[in-house]
């Protein structure tokens, strides 16, 4: 079967391998639609923070179940979680799954972007594998995944009804932001980046102000549009060290910052730290996402109370991954890329 792996700086490429065998609680899942995540770029460049495996924004049909594997059956449409935390240690019992020591050591195998792959016992005995509703395709189960990330991170930023927010970088993830802090209250949303078909893309989801985040006035007409306090959250939905020290400056005394997007390895913020504690600005990551906020996305998904079959503009048959790659790099032309598999 083919399966996608990073190659070197900027390269990807499909190789042959076997088809993984399953054993004892575990799952083989033929993959029919797989996302391209902003993670899986920085991989491919060299850039991430996390592992080398690509691809986990995953669904597909069950096609063939280990010895013991109750609660699910062959042919069953599933969206899979690459990590699951253990629900025990001192970190799951504070809240931090994602902090969990075991949180990251399994996940699907060979990889997200192929023909199939294997989903280890503790990934399904854990809670990672969730049925996808009738009612949703295998593309909005793919989605699933980053929309409980955005979901975790919003929960994260105690946003209280009426607030005004405002989402820096306005992809795929960021729109989706857009979307459930509309579900969850929001008064008023701004949406800024530097690239003008996002900032189309946001105000389509649901932005009620568009800003230019590449202009010099980028401060002061934030400043401007919340009668000069500054936002109450701000979500930085990109990489971007830039858009991050613009959250610092543009949300208001005692607001919250949320990392949303993973700062590239060895990046560094310099700004005047006295502000952070004069201004109290609470500075929190998000990262990933668990089963909870993944069960929590099918609810809103299913419910029609947010949008994501509107996310994909393009559609390439896993054959065609580096393609694929290599249009979704060009955040421009793009906003959510699926591979497909039939």
């Amino acid at each position: 079967m083919k399966a996608a792996f990073v190659a070197g700086k900027n390269r990807v490429q499909l190789r042959e391998v076997n088809t993984p065998e399953v054993k004892d609680g575990e799952i083989l899942v033929k993959m029919r639609a797989s996302g391209i995540c902003g993670t899986d770029i920085e991989k491919m460049k060299g850039e991430s923070v996390t592992g080398v495996v690509l691809g986990h924004e995953v669904a597909g049909d069950i096609a063939k179940l280990g010895k013991g594997v109750k609660d699910f059956d062959i042919g069953q449409r599933v969206a899979v979680h690459h990590h699951v935390p253990c629900h025990r240690c001192h970190y799951c019992r504070h809240g931090d799954f994602t902090m969990c020591n075991d949180f990251s050591k399994v996940n699907i195998d060979p990889c997200g972007f192929a023909e199939y792959f294997r989903v280890p016992e503790a990934i399904v005995s854990g809670g990672g594998v969730i049925l996808i509703p009738r009612n949703l395709s295998y593309e909005e189960g793919a989605l699933l995944e980053p929309t409980g990330c955005c979901l975790k991170a919003i929960t994260k930023s105690e946003l209280v009804p009426g607030d005004t927010a405002m989402v820096i970088g306005c992809g795929p993830t960021g729109v989706t932001q857009i979307q459930l802090l509309k579900e969850m209250g929001c008064g008023r949303i701004l949406a800024a980046d530097i690239i003008p078909e996002r900032l189309d893309w946001a105000r389509r989801f649901g932005a009620d102000q568009i800003l230019n985040a590449s202009g010099s006035d980028f401060v002061e007409r934030v400043q401007e549009e919340t009668e000069g306090r500054g936002t109450d959250v701000t979500i930085v939905s990109t990489s971007s060290v830039t858009a991050l020290r613009q959250a610092l400056y543009t949300v208001r005394k005692g607001g919250r910052v949320v990392i949303f997007g993973a700062p590239p390895k060895g990046s560094s913020l310099t700004l005047d730290a006295s502000i952070v504690f004069i201004r109290e600005i609470k500075v929190i990551p998000s990262y990933s996402t668990s089963e909870l906020e993944m069960n929590a996305a099918v609810e809103l998904v299913s419910g029609r109370r947010i949008d994501l079959a509107s996310l994909v503009t393009h559609r390439f048959e896993l054959g065609r991954f580096a393609e694929a790659m290599r249009l979704a790099a060009r955040s421009a032309e793009a906003l959510k890329v699926v591979v497909t598999n039939k």
